[in-house]
């Protein structure tokens, strides 16, 4: 026991330093009023009945979860495309290092490359719908286009780390149960329904817990590109968190908005898990 707490102690004290003690500060925060300037003087409930008040809080929730659905679907979408593409045509180790190269560079450095190649006016794609006869398109500055160009942005770097995620799922399928379905005269189309997205579930359901609470904490594509512009189209609930902490100088509103995105995305990770069964394997 002792030696086995030796071990385990270094990511313990990480844990409670890095995590717990900022948690629990952060939530006796949003009780208060505090601008890092004084100390914080306890107001009660005022920051949450404030919140439920804010039209800008509403705003911020309503852009971040068009963002998320965006990127939800077309990711889930596309990544089991490909893990079926890599299952089925190729298992080359080549490919796979091919479609996680995006994932391996960091969002701001994927931010600022497709902020430059979709400039208005010097973007390389721009200039390709121009010479192909279309209009150019203002994708981070028109108020229509930002959250999808964003969501297309992060689907496009996440997409290949995903796939391998779900294609490492497929290969602990075993191969005599689509024998047998073969047997019994099911078509591919069938036997995907039937077998495979079944048998995926568990490494589906952890692929969308992951991603979805990964979506609702974008941060960093927005604060490179559109800072929550045009208006406030693209000002989704994280960079209104950082603009009320560093800009407005509200710790303790910023405090009580970043615990209610914590019980939100604990009910969606509650209700995923139960929805999807996570506690049963079909495989059994």
């Amino acid at each position: 026991m002792r030696v086995a707490l030796v071990f385990v102690a270094p990511a313990l004290v990480g844990f409670v330093l890095f995590y717990l003690v900022p948690t629990v500060r952060g939530v006796y925060l949003s009780f208060t009023d505090y601008d890092l300037f004084s100390n914080p003087v306890w107001v009660g409930l005022a920051n949450y009945i404030k919140i439920f008040q804010d039209k800008l809080f509403w705003n911020a929730m309503g852009v971040t979860t068009e963002y998320v659905l965006l990127n939800i679907g077309f990711q889930t979408v596309i990544a089991l495309g490909l893990a079926l593409l890599m299952y089925h045509v190729t298992r080359s180790t080549l490919v796979r290092g091919i479609l996680l190269m995006p994932y391996l560079v960091a969002n701001v450095v994927v931010a600022l490359l497709w902020f430059w190649m979709l400039d208005y006016q010097i973007g390389i794609v721009n200039e390709i719908l121009q010479w192909i006869g279309l209009p150019r398109v203002a994708f981070f500055g028109n108020d229509q286009w930002a959250i999808p160009t964003i969501a297309f942005v992060n689907v496009w770097r996440n997409m290949g780390y995903t796939a391998l995620l779900l294609f490492a799922g497929l290969q602990a399928i075993p191969k005599h149960v689509y024998e047998v379905a073969a047997l019994d005269g099911a078509n591919r189309w069938k036997t995907f329904w039937k077998i495979t997205i079944p048998l995926l579930r568990p490494v589906l359901l952890l692929v969308l817990v992951v991603t979805i609470t990964g979506s609702f904490q974008i941060f960093d594509t927005v604060a490179v590109t559109t800072k929550g512009g045009p208006v406030n189209a693209t000002r989704v609930i994280q960079y209104f968190i950082y603009q009320k902490a560093f800009s407005d100088q509200e710790f303790g509103y910023a405090s009580a908005l970043s615990v209610i995105l914590f019980i939100i995305l604990a009910i969606i990770a509650f209700l995923q898990m139960k929805i999807l069964r996570g506690n049963e394997n079909d495989l059994d």
